[in-house]
């Protein structure tokens, strides 16, 4: 076995056990960013092998309220999976997540020209842990984005464009709080700034986006933490859009 292989199978049966990216607390363990991808394709090919199957990707680390809390610039991407994928409503037992954070973001399904086809608010699911002594993008990356899943909202959100793609603003609600409010987009260029960026980036791995595919474009708010009793909403502008609980 490969050395790739064998991490890449460290990497799966920690995510598995909840416990992700355990060698990032190893000392002197070091990759660099090209080698951060190349484990995060082999994990992903480990996980398709096991039956799941991907149907998507993540660009991260863009807007401003992510890229202060990790004091670091992306964009980085990461592979989103079939079998992480909930729907509007769901609870969430905190005890299937390590470290259970959330995000709420616009994504955007690619239609069958190659083309931005919907775009819809969704909260993206993070199992947020770091263990290197300090934060850095190749842990970030080998560890998936630390992406834990996506919730999608109902099935009438899912064929929008013409009005998501419009200007609105992005909330996020946690309790009885606003935990984030702000643009629907991270980057300047709007929605085809990060389906651009994720596109080169993809092909530098051999990869492409496909019809159907669903892709996260970032958030331009932050990373929340959340426990056992909160309820999390995202708004576009003052219409509820997508929610979950965590028991």
């Amino acid at each position: 076995m490969s050395p790739l292989a064998g991490l890449a199978a460290r990497q799966w049966r920690d995510y598995c056990a909840r416990e992700p990216g355990t060698c990032f607390a190893d000392p002197g363990f070091t990759l660099d960013l090209r080698q951060a991808y190349e484990l995060q394709g082999a994990v992903s090919a480990l996980r398709v092998a096991a039956g799941d199957r991907v149907i998507g990707y993540k660009v991260g680390c863009t807007g401003p309220g992510t890229t202060t809390q990790f004091g670091m610039p992306g964009p980085i991407r990461g592979h989103l999976y079939e079998s992480e994928v909930r729907r509007n409503g769901v609870a969430l037992d905190a005890a299937d997540f390590a470290s259970l954070a959330i995000e709420g973001e616009m994504a955007l399904r690619i239609g069958e020209d190659g083309e931005i086809a919907a775009a819809f608010p969704a909260i993206e699911l993070h199992h947020f842990v770091f263990r290197a002594p300090h934060k850095t993008l190749v842990e970030l990356v080998a560890n998936n984005g630390l992406n834990a899943g996506i919730v999608l909202p109902a099935d009438g959100w899912l064929s929008a464009r013409a009005r998501a793609m419009g200007r609105a603003r992005l909330s996020v609600q946690i309790g009885d709080r606003c935990a984030g409010s702000g643009a629907l987009w991270p980057l300047p260029g709007g929605a085809a700034a990060s389906v651009d960026w994720l596109r080169q980036h993809l092909s530098e791995f051999r990869l492409a986006l496909t019809p159907g595919q669903i892709v996260l474009s970032g958030t331009p708010l932050g990373l929340y933490p959340v426990v056992p009793g909160d309820n999390v909403i995202v708004f576009f502008d003052n219409e509820p859009v997508v929610r979950c609980s965590i028991v």
